[in-house]
């Protein structure tokens, strides 16, 4: 059987041809710009995207779904901007039923119909580049640039990245073959056997406050375009912007002869815990999910008849043994605790230092001068409300003020976290990062995850101690990152060997422009699936490849 694909897989090819050439050679490539300037965009892309937020803001978000009984506005944003949007709250059984009865013509379509219909929604998608990043911003409390990079223009790439390794998945075998054998003196036997690349089921998208399409969209196209029709429940907290994202997906799939609902949106009523609902459902048979290790646990070991694929909490560490660069090292580090204000699976939490100090090519430094370096490129980040709120951001819920309060009251304080007014937004909720200084003996304190611009700089007895206390932590909590400056190639060597027994991804004497806590698509693995922090990669075949099934049929040549 030879598929003829729609008009949109040739539409897009050489999109996916790059992407395809690009997972493999593992360099640098981007589909999408991330910088928003007119001269990219557009002189009026900005404020055609502005004004298409706005138009969301104190109504019913224009989408057309199934079984919608009620609507519900659940959001608040970090940045004190009134939302107020109503969306449509459909029941559990009645999305699952719509997004089944969807499924079997997408499956029938065939792998390149359904990449080209992907691509194009993403094509859609990058259209509306502004209005998504602003949804972001205004729902997560990242600041605008890093929700259009972050939240637009790398969570596009994260999708294509999924969709060009479900590509290959899905194209390994042939669709067709012939197979012939030699039966003695008789005529051989023949046979043609064909080979149906069939979707799980439903799936199900569970997304998160900080990065609700840069988490989601991996999961959201590597179901779609395997064949899985796809739910998406988005935290309470950020509804805008995955509801945008189902609002273009669903017209794409109808405007391509597709039935829309095999995207539906799935917000969810205060203490509904809709999620839990949906995960158990007998007919959702994929689930995605980035958030607590608390749930995530509960997915894995109660969501049984479901391949489940979570991003969970861990132990961000770096190891500092010595560095030829100290103002570079400080600089890097200061920016990455400061980013997002720390609101980043990816952002250190764990910083060991041997107690006697470390050689740099500014002399001797003690632990407390480390401490104080790192402290000192904080301070100058965010001494400027104006530009330091570029950076930090907004705080995206109460439980990080909650954990700031909270180590007021242990270690020793080297900075302590500022309560800053926002400049545009007075009603934004904006708190510098903190750094606390530890003991070694003080596992009980960062032996757990305290997710925020929180971070812990921790006497160690030598960098033999460090390493063995990175082993410890990430391989018994996990670990999304982790860090190591030297230079010593021995030690190097001795954390890199370390980073692959725990499974942790490692950097090395990063003191530029690359930080610990980013990640390019097409060619960094987020996550590896390999320790706690998480059960799969964004991306590799093993994140696509087990959301669909070959089934065969063959019949006598």
């Amino acid at each position: 059987m030879t598929e003829t694909p729609h008009p949109l897989y040739d539409r897009h090819a050489d999109t996916l041809h790059r992407a395809l050439t690009a997972i493999t050679e593992r360099g640098y490539w981007s589909a999408y710009p991330e910088s928003p300037s007119p001269r990219v965009y557009g002189e009026t892309a900005a404020a055609d995207g502005k004004a298409a937020f706005e138009a969301y803001l104190g109504g019913d978000f224009p989408l057309d779904q199934p079984g919608t009984a009620d609507r519900v506005a659940t959001e608040t944003s970090p940045f004190g901007v009134a939302l107020d949007v109503r969306y449509p709250h459909p029941g559990a059984d009645e999305v699952v039923a719509a997004a089944s009865a969807a499924l079997p013509a997408w499956r029938d379509a065939g792998p390149q119909t359904r990449v080209g219909v992907c691509l194009e929604i993403l094509d859609r998608l990058h259209k509306h580049i502004f209005e998504l990043a602003n949804a972001v911003q205004f729902t997560s409390g990242q600041a605008f640039v890093m929700a259009f990079q972050a939240g637009g223009a790398h969570a596009l790439d994260r999708a294509l990245e999924a969709i060009a390794y479900a590509y290959a998945e899905m194209t390994r075998h042939p669709g067709t073959a012939g197979w012939e054998k030699a039966a003695g003196k008789g005529d051989p036997l023949r046979m043609t056997k064909t080979f149906h690349v069939v979707p799980r089921g439903v799936a199900l998208v569970i997304g998160c406050n900080t990065f609700p399409t840069w988490n989601s969209y991996p999961g959201l196209f590597a179901s779609l375009v395997t064949g899985n029709p796809v739910v998406v429940k988005p935290h309470p907290r950020a509804v805008l912007p995955l509801a945008i994202t189902v609002r273009y997906a669903r017209e794409v799939l109808a405007e391509a002869g597709f039935d829309p609902d095999l995207v539906l949106l799935a917000p969810e009523a205060p203490g509904e815990k809709l999620a839990s609902t949906l995960a158990l459902h007998p007919a959702v048979k994929i689930v995605d999910f980035t958030g607590s290790t608390g749930y995530g646990d509960w997915l894995e070991a109660n969501a049984r008849q479901a391949t489940v694929y979570t991003e969970k909490a861990g132990l961000n560490t770096v190891v500092i043994d010595s560095t030829d660069d100290f103002a570079g090292m400080c600089r890097n580090l200061g920016f990455t605790l400061t980013l997002y204000s720390g609101q980043m699976c990816t952002t250190s939490q764990n910083i060991l230092i041997p107690a006697g100090g470390i050689a740099t090519d500014q002399g001797h430094k003690s632990f407390d001068e480390v401490a104080a370096g790192i402290a000192a490129t904080i301070g100058k980040l965010t001494a400027d409300p104006a530009r330091g709120v570029e950076l930090t951001g907004a705080i995206v819920n109460d439980g990080v003020l909650e954990r700031l309060d909270e180590v007021t009251k242990v270690g020793e304080t080297v900075l302590e976290s500022r309560t800053v007014a926002h400049p545009a937004l007075p009603d934004a909720v904006v708190r510098t990062p903190t750094v606390v200084k530890l003991a070694a003996t003080d596992t009980e304190v960062y032996g757990r995850e305290w997710f925020g611009p929180i971070s812990f700089v921790i006497a160690t007895d030598s960098t033999a101690h460090s390493i063995e206390i990175m082993r410890s932590t990430v391989g018994e909590s996990g670990a999304l990152t982790a860090a190591v400056y030297s230079t010593d190639e021995a030690v190097l060597d001795a954390v890199e060997a370390a980073a692959i027994d725990v499974g942790v991804h490692l950097s090395a004497n990063l003191t530029g422009g690359v930080f610990v806590n980013q990640s390019a698509a097409f060619s960094d693995f987020h996550g590896s699936g390999a320790n706690p922090a998480a059960n799969a990669a964004l991306t590799d075949g093993a994140y696509v490849a087990n959301r669909f099934r070959i089934v065969q049929s063959r019949r006598p040549a």
